[in-house]
């Protein structure tokens, strides 16, 4: 079976506990959080994985990136 790597963007939200929100503007619903920014970031891809597979299962199409403007960017 063929594999193809795809890169999404991701926002991190670090919440007042220090933990963190991780979405994926070009998956809908694609949604996870850690203790830390590397869990955080670990956990998402593993709900990218989940969420591609999902939708090959179901045989939808899968998004492609999208573009995200953010209104005050912060890098870490």
């Amino acid at each position: 079976m063929k594999h193809t790597q795809m890169r999404y963007t991701v926002l991190m939200d670090r919440n007042t506990n220090g933990s963190y929100t991780v979405t994926v503007p070009s998956l809908p619903g694609c949604v996870s959080q850690g203790d830390n920014w590397d869990e955080a970031l670990k956990n998402i891809e593993e709900a990218i994985a989940g969420y591609i597979e999902t939708l090959r299962l179901l045989k939808k199409p899968v998004p492609v990136e999208v573009e995200v403007t953010l209104k005050d960017p912060v890098v870490a």
